[in-house]
């Protein structure tokens, strides 16, 4: 995406960083990459285990980004194709087809980025919460605790 643009000798030029969405996406993309090779080269310690919630967040945060940029970016690639009469937005993907090619093949990228983050935060999630047992039955409620006692044994 970041090199993405097209030339028209009618209709002008056109380059991602028109476009905030496009530039919002390359951002992510950029602080994406350099959390990932951050996290590659941190996992290959052993003491970096005890900072299990820390990895936990920065991948969940990591995750969210990715989110929100591929919601911009699939707003403004809607727009690209479809317009929006209401407020005189027309489609220029007509004109400006090898861009929208690109910018479609980058947001189906960047939604394998998504997935592939959302499955290591289920991963992390995992390996921080596994450290710790469940909680004991409460007891000050002795129905709850006959009732659990009693489902135990069937």
């Amino acid at each position: 995406m970041a090199t993405n643009k097209q030339v028209d000798e009618t209709y002008g030029e056109v380059s991602f960083s028109n476009l905030s969405g496009f530039r919002y996406l390359v951002c992510i993309n950029a602080i994406t990459a350099a959390y990932s090779v951050a996290s590659i080269l941190m996992s290959s310690f052993k003491s970096i285990a005890r900072f299990d919630w820390l990895i936990f967040l920065l991948d969940q945060a990591t995750a969210y980004l990715l989110l929100t940029s591929a919601s911009a970016a699939a707003e403004v690639l809607y727009l690209a194709q479809k317009g929006d009469r209401r407020v005189s937005w027309g489609e220029v993907c007509s004109y400006f087809g090898a861009f929208c090619g690109r910018a479609t093949v980058s947001a189906a990228l960047h939604a394998a980025a998504l997935l592939c983050f959302m499955a290591l935060s289920l991963i992390s999630a995992f390996r921080a919460f596994s450290k710790f047992d469940a909680p004991p039955p409460s007891s000050e409620n002795p129905k709850q605790m006959a009732m659990a006692e009693e489902q135990g044994k069937q």
